[in-house]
């Protein structure tokens, strides 16, 4: 078993047992689905507006060799430029680039989950400058020395009192602060970054290739400040984001909102063509956008499972998933946790390496049912599986077992050749350590339900 594996198991074990963490989520959760069953009462036609994002997303997949040199050129008509990043490496190397010529020492980051795939505080970090989060979830992650815990929702793993004690350690704010108290405090301590910042750092949650823009949305105004106040505005895209038009924007807008937050519509949403023009009061001098890949045409190359770039990054498949719920998304060790990070990580991180996550499922069909722009997340999960066998990453252990069950089943004498208390010995001495540790293992009865019936020990009727 590969290490990454081995981790997650542990830490998934470890994990399901804290009390605190289950507390803390159960409520953060309860929450949050209380806001999208009110959120999603308000769409007319939720179904119309799923087979709708849908049929949108297959377009774009379908010609996305078409669309991105389309967003390349209106993009760059204002002013804009576009750099084409291979791999996390590439993007970080272009970023830093942009930033040194520019004889930059600060940053200031807005929320966007593409750069943390990319890693790319540390790699600024290593070069002695300064990036600094301003969306508040990741301002406190960032605080604790934390990847986020959720795509949306960065610090869901933390109670009040939680952050009102890492503010008193950082800051020496009251420890029984409010959380009104504490945000206060945080946008305090950040606003005078906006004005300092020589560079400023966002993703984006859509990019328009008819009108060659970027659109962000937010609930906290960090990202406008970000992309308004420093000289020079870097957005960090993941390629599968495109959308053909910007009146999709109408279709895309209001389903994110209500399935990441249950909002009918996210406070703030922007939309960004450029650096500032001639005729404009506000905006950077310079503006790049880089299109980010990262093992994003492996998957588009798997016809049957491209549909995982489809995601829009609601984070609704997370919320209803019973697996994420009770081992966390620390433990996914990857930045799309839950279901839709199982379904993608192995094609955009190695499907050595990362195989195990599609196992990691209850195949309960949650999140397929839940997901805004209709991906078949659970199907993706199974031919993931089978992909990984295929492929023939399966231990050798785990193949021969499996074919002497196969064998056993598909033939009833092997099935009932061993008696019940040979079974049971087979079962505490091989299976105790890894399915009954925590429960007690299930007791074979002494002669199979065929052997029963043909002694004619039949139920009365």
């Amino acid at each position: 078993m590969a290490s990454t594996a081995e981790d997650f198991l542990v830490a998934s074990e470890q994990k399901a047992f804290e009390t605190e963490h289950r507390r803390i989520i159960n409520n953060n959760i309860d929450k949050y689905d209380v806001s999208f069953i009110k959120g999603k009462s308000r769409l007319a036609n939720l179904d119309h507006s799923k087979k709708k994002g849908h049929t949108i997303k297959w377009r774009v997949m379908e010609n996305l060799d078409k669309f991105l040199p389309e967003f390349e050129s209106n993009f760059q008509k204002r002013g804009g430029k576009v750099i084409w990043a291979n791999d996390a490496e590439e993007a970080r190397k272009e970023i830093l680039d942009i930033i040194q010529k520019a004889g930059a020492k600060t940053v200031i980051k807005s929320k966007s989950m593409a750069t943390e795939e990319i890693h790319l505080n540390a790699a600024l970090e290593e070069h002695g400058i300064e990036a600094l989060e301003s969306d508040l979830g990741e301002y406190i992650v960032q605080l604790l020395g934390q990847e986020p815990y959720h795509m949306v929702t960065p610090a869901m793993h933390l109670s009040k009192e939680d952050i009102a004690k890492l503010f008193n350690e950082k800051f020496g704010s009251p420890i029984d602060s409010t959380p009104e108290q504490l945000t206060q405090k945080a946008r305090e301590i950040l606003r005078s970054k906006y004005l300092q910042a020589d560079v400023g750092i966002s993703g984006a949650n859509f990019l328009i290739a008819d009108t060659g823009s970027i659109a962000i949305s937010e609930n906290e105004g960090n990202a406008r400040l970000t992309t308004s106040f420093p000289k020079i505005h870097i957005a960090v895209v993941g390629i599968e984001k495109m959308i053909p038009s910007i009146a999709d924007l109408d279709t895309f807008w209001p389903m994110l909102a209500t399935h990441g937050t249950g909002q009918n519509l996210t406070v703030y949403n922007t939309i960004l063509s450029g650096p500032r023009q001639a005729n404009e009061t506000d905006g950077p001098e310079e503006m790049y956008v880089v299109l980010l890949d990262n093992g994003r045409t492996n998957l588009l190359a798997q016809k049957e499972q491209r549909q995982g770039l489809y995601c829009i990054r609601c984070g609704a498949c997370l919320n209803v998933c019973p697996v994420f719920q009770n081992i966390g998304g620390h433990t996914y060790d990857y930045t799309y946790g839950g279901p839709i990070g199982s379904v993608i990580a192995p094609h955009l991180r190695g499907m050595q390496e990362f195989k195990h996550l599609s196992f990691a499922s209850s195949l309960c069909g949650k999140c397929t049912e839940v997901c805004p722009v209709k991906i078949d997340i659970h199907k993706m999960l199974l031919l993931n599986r089978r992909d990984s066998v295929k492929e023939g990453l399966a231990p050798v252990v785990e193949k021969l077992g499996w074919q002497a069950w196969t064998k056993g089943m598909l033939k009833r004498k092997l099935t009932d050749f061993f008696g019940g208390k040979l079974k049971n010995w087979m079962l505490r001495t091989f299976f105790k350590k890894s399915w009954g540790h925590y429960k007690e293992m299930p007791k074979v009865a002494e002669k199979s339900f065929s052997q029963q019936w043909k002694e004619g020990q039949r139920p009365q009727q």
